[in-house]
Order: C-alpha cells, then structure tokens, then sequence
C-alpha cells in the first residue's frame, strides 16, 4: 500500500510541474512603446557597435554543434542622459540578415537596460552570428554597453561565456 501511495504522490508532483518553458514565458520588450522621434534633438552623437553572438558552438568535432540561448543586454550607462538606439540587426554567420529588432529609434533612460533574447531552439544566426547597433547620444555622455551572454544546460552540465560590443564608427 505504501510503494502504491509513493507512487501516486510521485506521479501527481511530476505532473504539476510545467516543463514547458520558452518563448511564451519571457516577457519580450514591445519596442513600439519604447520608440521615440529624434530629427527633432540636436547635438548628438552617431556610433555603430559590433557583437558577436553564437546561438551554436561546435563541440567536438566542426561537424557536431551545440544550441545554446543568447541574451543580448542593451545598457545605457550614462548616469543622467537618455541614449538612442537607433537599429538592432542580426546577422548570420556567412553576413547575411537575419531579422531587425529595432526598426524605429528607441530610448533608453539613464542606467536602464533592455534585452533581446534568442531562443536556444533558434539557430538561424548560426556559429558566428552577429548584431550591427546604431545609436546616438548626447555630446560627453559615455558610450552604450552591448554585451551578448550565450548559455545552455544539458544533463548535469552547464555552459555559459559572455562576448562584449566593439566600437566600429
């Protein structure tokens, strides 16, 4: 009777529990509320950055590769002054676009931070993907922070590095 009632307890905790986690429970930015019209400020400043994403690395061998979740961190680091981001491009490996995120100007206001989030199921960008960000900020105010954070769990184990923007422009 007890091995039964064991058994019963099991199976309804292991039905309770949601497994089903993805793209459905992150809270996505809506960057159509985040946008914002700039012709109209004068006196800032024009950057394009460089990021290197991996939505897959290779493990083992050049012929196995390995999915992992990318969280892209878009982070105004300025203490006082809005920034602009004026576009966010994802591009594939071999150079070619995959998707625009930000379509329109946003803002970002002093010391926030917004993400885009690549799902681990999605492997479009492949081994060597990458985002072009261009951004306007005022004059003397420090430049925006990109960072790309690559992670996956798999069995026991757990894999995670970070990558850092480049100034290009």
């Amino acid at each position: 009777m007890k091995k039964i009632t064991y058994l019963l307890l099991i199976i309804v905790l292991a039905s309770s529990c949601d497994l089903n986690l993805g793209k459905d429970e992150f809270d996505a930015v809506d960057w159509k509320k985040r946008t914002i019209n700039i012709s109209q400020k004068d006196s800032l400043q024009f950057g394009r950055t460089y990021l290197s994403v991996y939505s897959q690395i290779y493990s083992y061998t050049e012929h196995k590769t390995h999915n992992l979740t990318a969280m892209v961190s878009l982070r105004n680091t300025s203490f006082n002054d809005t920034i602009y981001i004026l576009k966010a491009d994802y591009y594939h490996t071999k150079g070619h676009l995959v998707r625009t995120y930000i379509k329109q100007p946003i803002y970002l206001a002093p010391l926030e931070t917004v993400e885009i989030i690549i799902d681990e199921a999605d492997i479009e960008g492949g081994t060597g993907s990458n985002f072009i960000f261009d951004w306007n900020i005022p004059k003397k105010s420090p430049d925006p922070l990109f960072e790309g954070i690559m992670s996956s769990t798999m069995s026991q184990q757990g894999l995670s590095f970070t990558t850092q923007g480049k100034r290009i422009e």
